[in-house]
């Protein structure tokens, strides 16, 4: 492999024109929501199967190997060594943070709580990019961040009954880890195409998520079912790699902003997921919250 070059990098970050590279894209850009709106129900399903920790770090293998099989197959050229340390961020925080933390809430957290809570996400992620690049958002925006905050908040203490519970620290540190890895993620897309981004951080991964795989399976008992097996290789292939391949794709071809607008629609499919695959049974705080969160991150949008 050689490293990526100047006119490689000018190729990757183009933007499709016309009606059609639009229209495409939006379809992209919606696949990757529906996929990534069905993790939180699929890493439940795997739980079924597998220890958390087996979780994550099988699913880490299964997408690394994917990953990996089609950087070689595209001969895509090494990275630039100076953007390493942003890969390893992608990595600390898309690769392993956020999907170890969520998995650990979800043992004893429900999926359509957890939806509500990482709803936060977009606005974790402006904030972040806002304090990486140094851009000042409006005072419209920071308003309406802190009232999605607030609406989460109270959201998460009136379901814990009057106190926050492990489940929800985990959740809040995964918001903040994603967050950094998304920033970090849209920095790099600027120079590299998306999906090569996420697809190195997962090969950069692999040399500590496969010795993580094999001792987390010695020491975790494994219950084969169906429900397991869909669900580690839905979060692995759907939802770690494919899922972010589509999104970029989609992104690319409309823009972060449009794109953006479609990701407003996640948290709710999540709860639809949630009561038809899981059987959850919904309160009206939570669609009511999701809401609440949708209109805020609205409101950021375009301000």
């Amino acid at each position: 492999m050689r490293v990526q070059s100047s006119a490689t990098t000018a190729t990757a970050i183009a933007v499709p024109a016309s009606r059609e590279g639009r229209s495409s894209g939006t379809v992209l850009a919606a696949l990757g929501v529906i996929a990534f709106s069905l993790t939180f129900p699929s890493t439940a399903w795997g739980l079924e199967s597998f220890g958390p920790w087996s979780l994550v770090a099988v699913r880490g293998v299964l997408a690394a190997l994917v990953a990996g099989g089609c950087l070689l197959a595209l001969r895509v050229p090494l990275p630039e060594r100076r953007h390493l340390p942003g890969i390893a961020v992608v990595a600390l925080g898309v690769v392993f943070g956020f999907p170890m933390l969520t998995t650990l809430a979800l043992r004893t957290s429900t999926t359509s709580h957890a939806a509500v809570v990482v709803g936060l996400l977009p606005l974790t992620t402006a904030v972040c990019s806002a304090l990486r690049t140094g851009h000042r958002p409006s005072r419209r925006f920071w308003m309406a961040a802190l009232a999605g905050a607030v609406a989460v908040l109270a959201f998460t203490v009136g379901q814990s009954g009057g106190a926050l519970t492990t489940a929800d620290g985990y959740l809040f540190a995964a918001l903040v880890v994603c967050a950094a890895g998304y920033t970090e993620g849209g920095r790099l897309a600027r120079v590299m195409p998306g999906w090569q981004v996420i697809g190195w951080a997962l090969v950069l991964c692999l040399p500590l998520s496969l010795p993580a795989a094999a001792v987390a399976l010695a020491y975790e008992p494994v219950h084969l079912t169906a429900h397991g097996v869909a669900g580690v290789l839905w979060v692995a292939l759907g939802s770690q790699f494919l899922g972010l391949v589509v999104w970029y794709r989609g992104m690319a071809a409309i823009g972060i902003p449009k794109a953006s607008q479609l990701q407003l629609a996640q948290p709710l499919l999540t709860l639809v997921w949630s009561a038809l695959l899981l059987g959850e049974h919904l309160t009206a705080a939570a669609p009511l919250t999701a809401v609440a969160v949708l209109v805020c991150i609205a409101v950021t949008q375009r301000s």
